[in-house]
């Protein structure tokens, strides 16, 4: 069995960053043209080039999305982006064009190619083609493979092979979908996704109503492949790739070093892990998660248990991240706030590398006043709180629960 790459998504700086420290062999970032998620804060030139940096100290890489469906006016400027991620150290460029590949290839050769989950790679027939025509490095699969299939496509693959492990999941085939252009004139092919699938419908018979059912969604749950990690790895997939370049640093954090522990762990074993250690690991994992989450794919179908139908509510959305460190000093430290806590309550930090470390907290004081409080309810406040371990900046605390 090989070590896969552990790859997580960042939709800016601080995200990519955070991934790094928490475990990620690689990050998966989009540029402000040429990338699909143009909506995530996304990263300058600059930033790339910063966030290429930060990862060689790691010994880690950067992933650039440049997978937009591309129109002939979409074509400008792009053998000058490429050329500039080629010169700031980026690994590979995840494409679903081939024309955008084939540029790649001519304009900016030490660019790896890694072709899309867009391009609907389900066979190694295809995948030999990919590498044939256009001489490509790696094919991130359909996400509507099965483990059956994800095995044999492997197997036979001329290239490295790349399958999801987590996230969100597209209501239509590869992410292919067209419901966002037809509803509100935003392209989700070239980064304008509304995420139509995802709102609250109600069914109609022409002008009258015909359903009392609470409102539903056509949207599917989650991506979660906890049961699948070490077929996956037995299988000899090069990288597990989470999904989320919209999602919080929080998110980032806590699933990301969910599943370096638990890859660490199967890797060290050479064997499935046993029911007791699975259900930590699975533990874990729900802990950053923020909404329901499936095996999709590949248990061999998703069936009407994967899809959403109830009403979504805020009473749903995660409430554990409580703040980061921003500064550590003799017995105490400076955090940055951002749920509601309170004296008394039981948490914990998170530091990349280490086991979470839990603790009572026994006071708070606010940080510009210095008077004591027993609570804080208002994000991005600054307070102080004791503690008797050591913590590191950017360490992320947490509800523990």
């Amino acid at each position: 069995m090989k070590k896969p790459e552990l790859l997580a998504p960042a939709g800016d700086l601080h995200r990519a960053k955070t991934a790094i420290r928490y475990g990620a062999d690689a990050v998966y970032l989009g540029g402000q043209c040429f990338s699909l998620r143009s909506r995530a804060s996304n990263f300058t030139m600059e930033d790339i080039r910063e966030a290429c940096a930060f990862a060689k100290e790691y010994g880690a890489h950067i992933h650039v999305t440049v997978n937009i469906i591309p129109h002939d006016e979409d074509f400008e400027g792009i053998e000058e982006y490429l050329q500039k991620l080629e010169e700031y150290g980026v690994t590979a460029i995840i494409c679903a064009s081939p024309a955008i590949m084939r540029i790649a290839r001519r304009t900016a050769p030490k660019l790896q190619i890694h072709c899309s989950t867009q391009m609907s790679v389900t066979n190694s027939d295809a995948i030999q083609f990919l590498k044939n025509s256009l001489d490509i490095d790696r094919a991130v699969l359909a996400r509507e493979c099965t483990m059956a299939q994800v095995r044999e496509i492997t197997k036979h693959s001329p290239v490295e092979t790349e399958a999801f492990i987590h996230g969100g999941m597209c209501v239509n085939y590869s992410g292919r979908c067209t419901l966002s252009n037809r509803m509100t004139l935003r392209d989700a092919n070239r980064g304008g996704c509304a995420q139509s699938c995802r709102w609250s419908y109600a069914l109609y018979d022409h002008d009258k109503e015909i359903s009392s059912d609470p409102l539903f969604t056509m949207g599917s749950k989650d991506l979660c492949a906890a049961a699948y990690l070490y077929d996956l790895m037995e299988a000899g997939v090069s990288s597990l790739k989470i999904e989320g370049r919209m999602k919080t640093e929080y998110y980032v954090a806590s699933i990301v070093s969910s599943y370096r522990h638990f890859i660490d762990e199967i890797y060290e074993t050479g064997a499935p892990l046993s029911p007791e250690r699975m259900a930590v690991h699975r533990r874990e994992i729900q802990r950053g998660e923020n909404r329901e989450t499936c095996t999709g794919f590949y248990s061999g179908k998703a069936d009407v248990h994967s899809l959403i139908y109830h009403a979504n509510s805020n009473s749903d959305v995660n409430h554990d991240f409580l703040g980061t460190v921003k500064k550590v000093q003799d017995g105490s430290c400076l955090i940055e706030t951002r749920n509601v806590f309170a004296v008394n309550e039981m948490l914990e930090f998170m530091t990349p590398g280490k086991e979470n470390r839990r603790f009572k907290l026994s006071a708070m004081k606010n940080a510009k006043t210095q008077e004591q409080i027993e609570a804080i309810r208002s994000p991005m406040s600054l307070v102080e709180i004791p503690i008797d371990f050591e913590v590191q900046e950017n360490d992320i605390l947490r509800r523990y629960r």
